[in-house]
């Protein structure tokens, strides 16, 4: 009897892969990051607080006395596992590897302070600590990512299905900060509604905006996170205005 082929587990990548797949990427506040152990080459897991830069890439913070970062020094390949259990069966729930290179982000590089920004906004209790000097901001710089949304959906994702226009995010570089921080100041109505409609949380959480990028933005309630993406992604940093206020005046619509 001839051999048989196996069966391939992948089903073929669509939009609502990579838009589940940039999901638990940009929502992701931690994640379990695997590196080789030095000297014996074990895998080693521990879990890391994780953010994004503008692009998508993964931005942690970690101390050198950690042994998962000396496990990055001696090999730059690691994991990342995304994806929070929820009720019930935690293997229903998505999650994601995602495979990559880690890069060390020294403090006098020009990068330095753009991924630091982004790191705090994210995570503001780190600037407790994110000063010391035994403390590291790295940058991991995906190579591809498996992807599993519940039972019989798995998916390979490429490096550019998993991360934004690099173009439109350099230009968004400059005016995010000052986006965010007028946002916070004068807009958390239109923030609150962003969750509401756009993320489907109804409870009255004080929702804060941390992130804007070419596909969406980053809002955050204590320990709640929520992922709101644009309607289309921003064809440059011009658009970020425009859609920002016709999503609110669309949720306000909906909520009159």
């Amino acid at each position: 009897m001839p051999d048989e082929k196996p069966k391939d587990v992948l089903r073929a990548t669509d939009a609502e892969a990579i838009r589940l797949a940039r999901t638990l990427l940009r929502s992701a506040r931690h994640a379990a990051l695997t590196v080789s152990e030095p000297g014996t080459g074990w895998p080693l897991a521990s879990r890391v607080s994780v953010a994004t830069d503008l692009v998508g890439r993964p931005l942690i913070l970690v101390s050198t006395l950690s042994a998962h970062t000396s496990g990055l020094e001696g090999d730059e390949r690691c994991s990342l596992l995304l994806g929070e259990p929820g009720k019930g069966d935690p293997l229903a729930h998505p999650r994601m590897t995602v495979k990559c290179r880690a890069r060390r982000i020294d403090r006098d590089t020009a990068d330095h302070a753009e991924i630091a920004r982004r790191f705090l906004n994210r995570h503001p209790k780190a600037k407790l600590y994110a000063g010391f000097a035994d403390f590291s901001h790295f940058r991991l710089e995906p190579e591809e990512a498996s992807l599993n949304g519940g039972f019989g959906k798995a998916y390979h994702i490429t490096r550019d299905e998993l991360l934004s226009d690099a173009a439109v995010a350099a230009g968004l570089e400059a005016g995010e900060q000052r986006a965010v921080d007028h946002m916070n100041e004068d807009h958390l109505d239109a923030i609150a509604l962003y969750a509401r409609h756009f993320a489907g949380i109804s409870e009255p959480l004080d929702w804060r905006m941390t992130g804007l990028d070419p596909d969406g933005v980053d809002l955050i309630a204590w320990d709640r996170v929520a992922r709101v993406f644009f309607p289309q992604p921003l064809s440059s940093a011009a658009d970020m205005r425009h859609a920002l206020v016709a999503m609110a005046k669309e949720a306000r619509a909906l909520s009159d």
